[in-house]
């Protein structure tokens, strides 16, 4: 019998219930049902459609494919209150999560993110390393696709990816080579892309906007295949307990606005830095008053976003292929990591993209702010197709007061609380937005553009939520364990972002699913 598995559930059971059905629940689910494993899975969102595609893809970004759940408001989408928060939180919901609407920058940690208290002084040390991680890390590349160069030597050697770089494009040919004579780091940027055939036909079209990997595809139909079984539009109230240290059912909503619920031998927790301490502290119960699983006080604490800003540069002749692959064509680590004479620790990633299309070039509130009349003809000349952008993710060391709420009066649609975003952008991570912002102007004008813009707001976005449920081995300081078993309650597991004890600068998903398949291998006894 499975150590997780339970006896004397009811026939509405499952060994393992997963909530959120985005790149957590595909891997986990992936992995455990070709084991055999009873897997359900509950989502509240549904299973995207295409992908918008040439003049529709930036009318659908400013719609139904937003960012931001208060602003999509999709059937799956909850309100999240961030009006106390410096930066706009940006999540998705449905089937693939945020890998619906993401730019599939796929990036590793470097190894000294797990180390930051060891090297830096802050913070503190993750209870795994990366080489823990490393075997994960190619498996991983292989079942989403990665496009990537090796030998960056940024990273740890690690594998070939299974296809090369996407192309660079005559910007990042010129970027490139700016940064060889600046002496700065650069690499073609690694990327997502799916399985071969959507590989084959992004080369045959041209690379356009939509090409990236997302976990609907490359893992749930994979693991319904495999017997997993995955009900859409399905919201988790709450978890239930039978004993303090058990969970042993899952409390949701259908479709049909009918209560549900499902016994569970164990109960993995997948729906990210805001969904998972919502679902936590929503849980309280007599054996648990604070939240479940929060005996440390630590749920919903910690919370990083990964604040973001962007430096345009416009050139006076256009570039071809302006509307080309969404990705990264380069990425840069040349202030990733600490340097203290820069006066502040940790630092930025850099990712180059392509430039603005005619309806971003004339909606952004870029300084010029020019949207309508006369001078938007010359506004749009003047943006489309010459522009290049580095956006730029700084590192933000965790706090406990950054946190996510219930807030006590308020509540959703299906009626659960309406989860409250509280914070304040730290001090070190505003002086590294700063700087880089001022490197990649030079950056830029090295590469020949005329003119350098920096964003208005220099933090904009919250692309990432992580630390809301930190792992460690003391239980009084984290509320998970190094294999994302909580604490308190040995038959619940957090295998998102929430666990993560520091946020590096790099896009995170690859480090999450690792970290995710890590786990899911523990829990079989296999790894």
């Amino acid at each position: 019998m499975r150590r997780w598995e339970a006896r004397g559930l009811s026939a509405r059971e499952a060994d393992v219930v997963i909530v959120g059905a985005g790149p957590v629940g595909g891997v986990v689910a992936d992995r455990l049902a070709a084991a055999g494993v009873d897997v359900l899975c509950l989502e509240q969102g549904g299973w995207p459609g295409p992908m918008a595609a040439g003049d529709r893809w930036e009318l659908a970004g400013r719609g139904r494919a937003h960012f931001s759940p208060n602003r999509r408001r999709g059937p799956g989408d909850y309100p999240i209150d961030d009006r106390d928060c410096d930066l706009d939180v940006l999540t998705g919901n449905g089937v693939g999560g945020g890998t619906v609407l993401w730019g599939a920058q796929w990036e590793r940690y470097l190894p000294g993110d797990f180390r930051v208290r060891s090297l830096d002084g802050v913070a503190e040390d993750w209870p795994i390393g990366w080489d823990d991680l490393a075997p994960y890390y190619e498996r991983l590349d292989r079942d989403f696709g990665a496009a990537a160069e090796p030998g960056d030597p940024a990273f740890p050697d690690n594998g070939a990816a299974p296809y090369p770089a996407l192309p660079i494009m005559e910007l990042g040919r010129r970027v490139a080579e700016a940064h060889n004579r600046l002496g700065w780091h650069w690499w073609p940027g690694p990327n997502v892309v799916g399985p071969p055939e959507q590989m084959a036909a992004a080369r045959a079209g041209g690379y356009p906007p939509g090409l990236r990997a997302r976990a609907s595809e490359t893992h749930w139909r994979r693991a319904e295949r495999a017997g997993a079984r995955l009900i859409t539009g399905a919201h988790v109230r709450r978890l239930r307990t039978g004993r303090p240290d058990r969970v042993d059912a899952v409390e949701w909503i259908d479709a049909s606005g009918a209560a549900r619920v499902t016994a569970a031998g164990a109960v993995v927790l997948a729906a990210g830095g805001i969904g998972t301490p919502r679902l936590l502290l929503a849980s309280a119960g007599a054996g648990h008053p604070a939240g479940l699983a929060n005996g440390s006080g630590l749920v919903g604490r910690n919370l990083m976003l990964h604040p973001f800003t962007r430096v345009v540069g416009l050139f006076d002749e256009p570039f071809a292929g302006v509307q080309g692959y969404w990705g990264q064509l380069l990425h840069s680590l040349e202030f990733a990591e600490t340097d203290r004479s820069r006066g502040f620790v940790r630092g930025a990633k850099w990712n180059l993209g392509q430039g603005f299309g005619p309806v971003a070039a004339a909606l952004h509130p870029w300084p010029d702010g020019v949207r309508w009349g006369p001078g938007l003809a010359g506004h749009l000349r003047r943006w489309v197709g010459r522009a290049g952008i580095w956006g730029i993710t700084a590192d933000d060391l965790p706090d406990v007061d950054n946190r996510v709420e219930l807030d006590p009066v308020r509540a959703d649609a299906w009626g659960s609380p309406v989860p409250v975003v509280r914070y304040r952008t730290p001090p070190d991570a505003a002086r590294i937005l700063a700087f880089n912002a001022e490197r990649a102007r030079e950056s830029f004008l090295a590469a020949g553009a005329r003119e350098v813009l920096v964003a208005p707001r220099l933090r904009e976005f919250g692309w990432h939520q992580l630390g809301t449920a930190r792992m460690g081995t003391d239980p009084r300081r984290s509320v998970v364990g190094p294999d994302g078993r909580a604490h308190e309650v040995p038959n619940l597991f957090v295998l998102d972002g929430s666990t993560f004890v520091t946020g590096s600068s790099l896009n995170p998903t690859a480090t999450i699913c690792a970290f995710a398949l890590r786990a899911a291998e523990l829990m079989l006894g296999a790894a």
